[in-house]
């Protein structure tokens, strides 16, 4: 399975950090937060991954280079100007293949084990989402989850979605290049075309200047022996 690591976005909320580095190459206990997902994702067996860029793109291209010292290929799928979620995704599927693939936030940081979702069978669906126990920055959720393993927007206790999916090229048939989220593709499927899992690890969504520094603090005790709080 291929995967995409979306790291284009500007960043708005990490400035003033951002105005001088790319969001994905802010450090966590050392080490630029994609190096985790790169790592997690070599680990897992994934050789292939794409990396979309765009705010200071440079930066992470030369920072990336081919993915060699990683044990994986990297390809670069560059926008210019953010198209969002769904709009950069939508951008790389030719480099994505015709298979499912697997598609990371980059602006996240988890210990989930991402072989687990290598060994699932999608052809059922068009998306698969890890969903999360709602964090205190999100405390209204996203999606519902089944007792069957189906994902909606109905009523029932909603979980957020993780920024982790493994999406089918077939979820973008249809749409049309260009600046688009993904949230609301998900939501327009017909009932049972999105299933999930609720994860309820290690998982951080690193929005903003204080939450990085308080991750890198965590993930520095955790590297230490003390493990993190989830947050």
């Amino acid at each position: 399975m291929r995967a995409m690591i979306l790291a284009a976005g500007f960043g708005e909320r990490m400035r003033p950090l951002t105005e001088t580095t790319p969001k994905p190459l802010l450090r966590v206990g050392g080490k630029p937060l994609i190096q985790y997902h790169i790592e997690a994702l070599a680990a897992a067996g994934v050789e292939d991954i794409v990396v979309n860029t765009a705010w200071l793109g440079e930066q992470l291209e030369a920072w990336l280079g081919d993915g060699s010292r990683f044990g994986v290929t990297i390809q670069i799928s560059p926008e210019g100007r953010p198209l969002e979620t769904a709009g950069g995704i939508r951008r790389a599927l030719p480099l994505l293949g015709d298979e499912p693939f697997l598609v990371v936030n980059g602006d996240i940081w988890t210990d989930y084990p991402y072989g687990k979702l290598l060994r699932r069978d999608y052809s059922p669906v068009l998306a698969h989402l890890l969903l999360v126990p709602n964090p205190p920055q999100h405390a209204a959720g996203d999606f519902t989850l089944g007792a069957d393993g189906t994902v909606d927007c109905g009523g029932g206790e909603r979980y957020t979605f993780a920024g982790i999916s493994v999406l089918s090229p077939r979820l973008f048939d249809g749409m049309e290049e260009g600046s688009s989220p993904l949230a609301p593709l998900l939501r327009a499927q017909a009932p049972g075309a999105v299933s999930g899992e609720l994860y309820q690890g290690y998982w951080f969504d690193v929005g903003t200047p204080q939450r990085l520094s308080e991750l890198d603090s965590l993930v520095n005790k955790r590297n230490t022996g003390s493990p993190p709080a989830r947050g």
